[in-house]
């Protein structure tokens, strides 16, 4: 069966889960908080994680957010809130399923199922090294030698795109879908003022990139 992450600051409810999942077959590890859930699913690579919105450190769309750009299983948010639009945010974060509590445990199993066949369960590599700079991506992090550096959110979610598909073209279209959305898919100028800063900050010699190429007309390459 598979490993599963269960995150929920409710103690009672973190034992009925990691008891249930276990009487069904699943390895089961838990989180009560953002930051547990992230280290874990990083150390711990489990399948599938179930996943509460309304955590103590961090919102559960953001733990989404540090989950995705690496982590590619299902994840199957479990949660109180139940408005629409909470839904919609949390679907369009990263996740494949959304359960509100409470719940009828035989339904959430059989969800957790149902989404576990669908998805791939086989992570990307959490840290991307280069000979100048370092991206972790559990942790949205990236490091030139020892040093941090800060990154916008737009910066990293760029980045992120490319480091993920090592040496793979990524198109201009696909990633301007994927970092501001498809109503910017026509907007090329963006592309090209985020990297010329990315390139700044992490290239050794920012005006003959080593390490993130421009294919002209086409797209761009995380050459590694």
């Amino acid at each position: 069966m598979s490993r599963v992450l269960v995150v929920d600051d409710d103690p009672h409810l973190l034992r009925a889960l990691r008891i249930s999942l276990r009487a069904a077959g699943h390895d089961v590890l838990t989180a009560a908080d953002g930051a547990t859930a992230l280290r874990a699913a990083a150390g711990g690579h489990p399948d599938v994680v179930v996943l509460d919105l309304g955590l103590p450190d961090l919102d559960g769309t953001e733990v989404l957010a540090g989950l995705r750009p690496w982590f590619t299983g299902p994840v199957l948010v479990l949660s109180a809130r139940a408005e629409s639009q909470d839904k919609v945010d949390a679907l369009d974060a990263g996740a494949d399923d959304y359960v509100t509590k409470p719940f009828d445990m035989a339904e959430l199993l059989a969800r957790l199922r149902a989404a576990v066949r669908r998805g791939s369960a086989e992570p990307g590599p959490v840290v991307v090294r280069t000979e100048h700079f370092t991206v972790d991506l559990a942790a949205r992090q990236v490091r030139v030698g020892a040093d941090l550096v800060r990154l916008t959110p737009t910066e990293w979610a760029l980045l992120s795109e490319l480091v993920r598909a090592p040496g793979r073209l990524v198109g201009q279209r696909e990633l301007l879908q994927s970092v501001w959305g498809p109503a910017y898919e026509k907007e090329t100028n963006y592309l090209r003022v985020y990297l010329a800063q990315l390139r700044r900050k992490l290239e050794p010699d920012p005006g003959n990139p080593r390490y993130l190429h421009t294919e002209p007309g086409m797209g761009y390459r995380f050459t590694p």
